[in-house]
């Protein structure tokens, strides 16, 4: 062998002497690490506390638990609420206020002196009739009056010669009879005449009728003109209503009749007004529901000063309803669940249950629960996810 090759064959042997070496070393330093370290862990395992502790359907967080610190319980808020229920409504004439104007005999209207919308006063003319009927009604007054004089002096002489021994006493009876008589049709025939709106007068020739106003009001209605036909005696010829005091009608749904009673306060706000609110009171409940709509008619009085409310303007009534008292919650206590939802609820110190609930409306921060809470009952409004499992 040459020296150099016995060089390089002893520097190769102290090579794979030294890693033989260092590969002991690393394995006994490996062994005597991994030793340490095994008992490290089971030390730290040994020490450990569970975050929490299921006992049956309870979830308990110890003491030493991370979990008290960022859990966050909470008692439930309980609000008395108030609904709002609006209907739509219309402004009407007082029924009690309102007058259909008819025409008492039939004829033809020659005059009509007022205009719808007009303002009119009691007794104010205002229509002209001519009227067949109202002629023969005169003549009929006329006839009676004259059949009574002369009862009258008929009776009158009967007695006269009765008392002087000269007639018999049926010619006094039967003159006292037909005086009875012609009295009776006379005041008939009067109560006719006034029943018709005019003023019996002896010899009447006229055929012309003039409608008076029966009350002060407006002319809400006006179904006639000059030159109609009258002959209807059941069809109005005009509506006068007093508006200084008015109605607004809300139609109520047969299944929110119930939430509604006399005396109810109400909010009415109408188009012609925005932005205006105006408090009343139920005044009037029907007690009958419209066939046709299924609704029930609510009144609401107004005084009106000035007409403000006008007969068919379109409002709309809303009612207070007050309700139960409410159980609300932070939405982060509500926990998802498919398409359940449930709430931790405290049952004990640090012990909760998982509960179903019944969400109803939510807001912006909490949410109004219908089902499943009490009002002295305490929740997990924050960390609730974290026992979520």
């Amino acid at each position: 062998m040459s020296i150099l090759g016995h060089r390089l064959y002893r520097k190769h042997f102290v090579l794979i002497g030294s890693a033989i070496i260092v590969f002991a070393l690393v394995v006994a330093w490996g062994v005597r690490v991994s030793g340490s370290t095994g008992q490290a862990v089971a030390k730290d395992r040994s020490d450990s506390t569970p975050v929490f502790v299921h006992k049956g359907d309870q979830i308990f967080i110890p003491e030493n638990s991370t979990l008290r610190s960022r859990l966050n319980v909470q008692p439930v808020a309980v609000t008395n609420t108030r609904q709002t229920l609006e209907l739509p409504a219309m402004v009407e004439a007082d029924p009690a206020r309102t007058v259909n104007i008819l025409p008492p005999l039939a004829g033809k209207v020659v005059r009509l002196d007022v205009r719808l919308g007009d303002h009119v006063v009691k007794g104010q003319p205002l229509v002209v009739i001519d009227s067949s009927d109202l002629a023969q009604a005169y003549a009929d007054d006329d006839k009676a009056r004259s059949s009574l004089d002369h009862a009258k002096r008929t009776l009158e002489r009967s007695r006269s010669v009765h008392e002087a021994g000269g007639g018999p006493l049926k010619d006094l009876e039967q003159a006292e009879s037909d005086y009875a008589q012609a009295e009776a049709e006379f005041n008939r025939a009067e109560d006719r005449l006034r029943g018709i709106g005019v003023q019996p007068k002896p010899h009447g020739k006229s055929r012309l009728l003039t409608v008076v106003a029966p009350v002060a009001g407006t002319i809400t209605a006006l179904t006639t003109a000059t030159g109609a036909f009258a002959n209807d005696p059941t069809a109005s010829l005009m509506t006068v209503a007093n508006l200084d005091s008015v109605w607004v009608t809300a139609m109520a749904p047969e299944n929110d009749v119930a939430l509604i009673a006399d005396g109810q306060r109400v909010d009415v706000s109408l188009s012609a007004y925005p932005g205006q609110v105006f408090s009343g009171r139920v005044s009037f409940v029907s007690n009958v529901v419209e066939p046709d709509t299924r609704r029930t008619k609510v009144r609401i009085a107004f005084a009106n000063p000035g007409c403000k409310f006008k007969p068919n303007m379109f409002a709309t009534a809303s009612f207070k309803i007050p309700q139960k008292s409410a159980v609300y919650v932070p939405n982060s206590a509500l926990l998802m669940d498919n398409d359940s939802t449930t709430v931790l609820v405290e049952v004990a110190p640090w012990t909760f249950a998982r509960r179903l609930v019944s969400p109803s409306y939510g807001e912006a921060d909490n949410t109004r629960i219908d089902q499943g809470l009490n009002q002295d009952e305490r929740v997990v409004v924050k960390g609730g996810v974290l026992l979520h499992d």
